[in-house]
């Protein structure tokens, strides 16, 4: 993967975003992609961080963010939703749909009558 490098225009005031390598980055004059001015100052971008799975878990299970999910349909649909993009997993069809009444307010009570399939599939059953 190439590493790219965002730039803002002098000239026209437009981002421009060039891919080059490390050694090419030494050496290169960037110029303007949609004006073609030189007169371009460098944008830091965006910095990712690194974390472990285990990490990324702890961080949605920590009691503040499970506080008062009994009784917010709303919170507990976001709550799926920032976990599957933690986890880096879609929700497939039958959990998206369930995410999203979620987050309209219906009840899981309601949700959980409309969809009986729904925890057979997931293998969960009342005999604990």
């Amino acid at each position: 993967m190439m590493p790219h490098y965002d730039y803002r225009c002098q000239n026209c005031g437009r981002r421009t975003r060039l891919f080059m390598t490390f050694a090419e980055y030494d050496r290169a004059v960037p110029v303007c992609a949609h004006c073609g001015s030189a007169s371009l100052q460098r944008r830091v971008g965006r910095v990712a961080v690194a974390r472990s799975e285990d990490s990324r878990l702890d961080t949605l299970m920590a009691d503040d963010a499970l506080a008062g999910l009994e009784d917010d349909p709303r919170a507990m649909g976001q709550l799926m939703r920032r976990m599957s993009q933690e986890m880096g997993e879609d929700l497939d069809g039958e959990l998206d749909e369930v995410a999203g009444r979620l987050e309209k307010g219906e009840s899981p009570e309601s949700i959980e009558a409309s969809m009986p399939a729904l925890g057979e599939a997931a293998g969960l059953d009342d005999s604990f």
